[in-house]
């Protein structure tokens, strides 16, 4: 495999809804060795161009107009996979990034990152590999090392509520789970208040409609 400083030459195509960003875009990578092949200035643009120009790289930024950037990078990689896209954004919204990396983004800078790293990530992009700038990394580590929400419900109300929606009687859904017809009363009235239920049949249509538990297809 290629290293992201051979001399091979990068093609890339640059998609900024603001002309003097690209120009300055523009004149730093051509500074340092890549070939720009052309420019759009909205979602539509980058998909028409890309099918026109096909760049080995598109550098697009997030925020553009028609279509967002993210919805423009998915046509492209359904049209044409062997289009590398590095997105370029303002900020390291987690959920904006995952949604990039979801539709086949290889890179992820922030704009306020250097023409180096731009370059660098470029290059690594070209050769199949991915990057992500320092910042981005970071906000998706944090995200991931977030502790996960405590259950609305407990896993014993949860249970006692499938079978319910499974359509097991109060007595059936006592035998089923080695408890007393009482115990399972409490377990429901339990489940009612935490889930600002007035009956069971509330329970489960609001259980249902959070996820907490599943009809059976």
């Amino acid at each position: 495999m290629t290293t992201p400083d051979d001399a091979a030459v990068v093609r890339v195509l640059l998609a900024d809804d603001h002309t003097m960003l690209r120009e300055g875009l523009r004149r730093s990578l051509e500074g340092n060795g890549l070939t720009i092949v052309g420019e759009a200035s909205d979602g539509d643009d980058v998909v028409t161009k890309a099918k026109e120009l096909n760049p080995d790289v598109i550098l697009m930024d997030v925020s553009m107009p028609v279509r967002d950037g993210v919805e423009a990078a998915r046509l492209v990689k359904e049209a044409q996979p062997n289009t590398a896209i590095v997105m370029l954004t303002m900020h390291a919204d987690v959920e904006v990034i995952q949604r990039a990396i979801r539709a086949g983004a290889a890179g992820y800078l922030t704009k306020d990152c250097s023409t180096e790293e731009i370059v660098r990530t470029i290059k690594l992009a070209a050769n199949g590999e991915s990057a992500l700038s320092p910042e981005v990394a970071g906000a998706l580590l944090a995200e991931a090392n977030k502790p996960a929400p405590e259950p609305i419900i407990s896993r014993r109300e949860e249970e006692v509520l499938q079978l319910i929606a499974d359509g097991c009687s109060t007595p059936e859904v006592a035998e089923r789970l080695y408890i007393s017809v009482k115990t399972v009363k409490n377990h429901l009235a339990s489940a009612y208040q935490k889930l600002d239920a007035a009956d069971r049949t509330q329970a489960v249509v609001r259980a249902l409609k959070m996820g907490i538990i599943k009809l059976d297809e």
